[in-house]
């Protein structure tokens, strides 16, 4: 249980920090960055699946086309949804972006009452509902939808959905992922490098080894999660996935100082108060469930 927060709770905390990495790269366009993660992620990742020798799997995923269809789309959500983060923090938009991952456990809730005719319960009908108000009350202090963060938690709620009735782990979905999109980054740095244009050919040392290290800056959470997630409860485990958002509202205001005034605040709340909501009834209903259980063996 220790083992299993420390390991979940430092993915998430390394996931809160995500901005301080990016805004060390503000130089480099959001795309290249991107383009970048993939091929060193995917370099990364065959080095981990070479330590662990775990690439049996490789031949009979790419006989299921339909494997490979989901991954494919996965993928590209995956792809869509770091663009946008990437995007957002190197122009100012910390806070924004923050907003996105305190509402994807909501956006989560209507995916699967949407898609998969999941009855949503009464405690998470009033969470949707007050999201419903924070988001409509951001809209209209700022006369637009909060679109970064309503985009990054449809695109990572789908993508959790894709990746829940898949049939690969986290480390073997992944490195599918980024090889089905590693010859289009790797071609397109290629020819980014023959125009010139390339900031890991022509970029200063220090630039160089941050994107150097944005394959294992992208992997090692990711395996840290998934390590913490064999290990701790799914409630335990939702509670610590609101450290990321925190930390990175925390940083958006604190170190970047950018604006938030008492109209922003005021949607956030309301916001928090659909998570207190949202997580209050999960843990009432696992108390319910394990008390039932109880019953039923004594």
């Amino acid at each position: 249980m220790r083992q299993g927060i420390l390991f979940a709770g430092s993915a998430y905390l390394l996931w809160g920090l995500f901005p301080i990495y990016f805004k060390a790269l503000h130089e480099v366009p959001a795309l290249e960055i991107l383009l970048n993660r993939m091929v060193w992620s995917l370099l990364f990742l065959a080095g981990v699946l070479t330590w662990r020798k775990q690439w049996g799997w490789i031949r009979p995923a790419f006989r299921q086309p339909k494997l490979i269809a989901g991954f494919a789309l996965s993928a590209l959500l995956l792809s869509a949804n770091w663009f946008v983060y990437i995007w957002a923090v190197n122009s100012g938009h910390v806070i924004d972006a923050s907003l996105g991952y305190f509402i994807t456990p909501l956006v989560n809730i209507l995916i699967g009452s949407l898609l998969l005719r999941e009855r949503l319960r009464p405690g998470q009908w009033i969470a949707v509902a007050l999201a419903a108000f924070g988001v409509a009350w951001l809209t209209f202090q700022t006369g637009h939808l909060p679109w970064i963060g309503l985009v990054l938690a449809i695109t990572f709620g789908s993508y959790g959905l894709l990746r829940k009735t898949s049939a690969l782990g986290a480390l073997e979905g992944l490195s599918l992922e980024t090889a089905l999109l590693f010859p289009f980054a790797f071609g397109y740095l290629i020819w980014m490098g023959m125009q010139g244009h390339n900031a890991f050919i022509a970029g200063a040392a220090n630039i160089k080894l941050l994107i150097l290290l944005s394959g294992p800056i992208t992997a090692i959470p990711l395996l840290l999660f998934a390590a913490g997630a064999r290990r701790i409860p799914m409630t335990t485990l939702g509670l610590l996935q609101y450290m990321s958002p925190l930390i990175q509202l925390l940083l958006g205001v604190w170190l970047y100082h950018e604006p938030f005034d008492t109209h922003k605040l005021a949607g956030f709340i309301a916001i928090w108060a659909a998570l207190v909501v949202y997580s209050a009834e999960g843990l009432w209903k696992n108390f319910r469930t394990q008390k039932s259980i109880v019953k039923q063996t004594a």
